[in-house]
């Protein structure tokens, strides 16, 4: 394994991080608890979870992933060897009524509870990371294309929740903050006020990037790069859509998409010539497409972690080992032509 700073926290993360939010709904407490295991065995010891895990979101799955990990740490007794990350979600604006009464957001009340619950469900002291799901205000996420300004319904300042985390770090129950689905406006803001009014400076954003949507070139890339504000890349695999199994509009029983009640992002016009023209150059190079697939986004400068996730035993070996996948110069190429043609069909 290989390990990479975590901004500027002093921390070293895996550059393959443990992503967790398949336990509770497609895996068990046992699967999640092997799952830990192989990890920190291949050393794989940054984790990633959320309070509204496990995904699909739904009432009965609310805090079941981090109550799985609380378990793991319980019985192995190996919290000391974990970085652990979590997250609290943004504003909801009457969505998901089960998260703090479909009201939650990120001011003072709502964050100090969601911190004090996921301690609980963790089992844990402290959260080495604690993340912003997603903003507050109106922002391009989850897919959206086409940004539109509502200053109206910006939600919780963001010095007002920089504040709040200050206060959480002194009372030691978290270490250290990030950014999630964010974008340049709100990496750059929150640095700002971290360096004008002494508030907490960012360690990280985690923001999808993979084959299928790399817009986090367009403007975050240089930020991360000169910042020192690093990338933990969710989705890899554009949840399992770089492995091909979604091709022609399949959807094999078991899987996300069979189960998730939502659309997905990567069900998009040019998504299934993407992936298949990805899946040609693995095949051309003789190489797992999903391992080509993670090995890519690992090996970015601005990447500190490439968050995998997995429901099987098999599929996460494969998953840790794309570490040890060179590309060469003319797979990066060819990579690169398909990017030319197909650029980001799944942002």
């Amino acid at each position: 394994m290989q390990y990479r700073p975590l901004g500027r926290t002093g921390l070293q993360v895996s550059v393959i991080g443990l992503g967790t939010m398949t336990w509770g709904r497609q895996n068990t407490e046992a699967e999640g608890h092997a799952q830990m295991d192989l990890a920190l065995d291949h050393g794989v010891s940054f984790w990633d979870t959320a309070e509204m895990y496990a995904i699909p979101p739904i009432a009965e799955s609310y805090g079941r992933t981090e109550e799985i990990i609380g378990t793991w740490f319980k019985s192995r007794g190996k919290r000391d060897q974990v970085v652990l990350a979590t997250k609290a979600v943004g504003a909801v604006n009457g969505g998901f009524p089960w998260i703090r009464g479909g009201t939650a957001k990120l001011d003072r009340a709502n964050l100090t509870a969601a911190v004090d619950a996921s301690l609980k469900r963790l089992q844990t002291d402290v959260i080495d990371l604690y993340q912003l799901h997603w903003p507050d205000r109106v922002t391009n996420r989850f897919g959206q294309r086409v940004y539109a300004h509502k200053p109206q319904h910006d939600g919780t300042p963001l010095a007002e929740t920089l504040a709040v985390l200050g206060d959480l770090i002194r009372a030691g129950k978290i270490r250290h903050i990030g950014l999630s689905n964010e974008s340049p406006w709100g990496v750059m803001t929150c640095l700002k006020l971290a360096e004008t009014q002494g508030l907490p400076r960012i360690a990280s954003v985690q923001n999808a990037y993979n084959l299928l949507n790399r817009t986090y070139e367009g403007g975050l890339a240089e930020i991360g790069l000169r910042e020192d504000v690093g990338l933990l890349a969710y989705s890899p695999l554009g949840a399992g859509t770089l492995s091909g199994k979604y091709l022609g509009g399949a959807v094999p029983p078991g899987t996300r998409r069979a189960i998730d009640h939502r659309k997905s992002r990567y069900e998009t016009p040019n998504a299934d010539a993407a992936t298949a023209a990805y899946l040609e150059v693995a095949r051309r190079h003789g190489l797992s497409p999903t391992q080509m697939a993670i090995a890519f986004v690992a090996r970015q400068p601005f990447v500190a972690s490439a968050l995998i996730g997995a429901t099987n035993m098999e599929d996460l070996k494969s998953n840790i080992g794309a570490l040890d996948v060179a590309l060469g110069e003319e797979i990066l190429k060819e990579i690169d032509a398909v990017h030319a043609r197909l650029p980001d069909p799944c942002p």
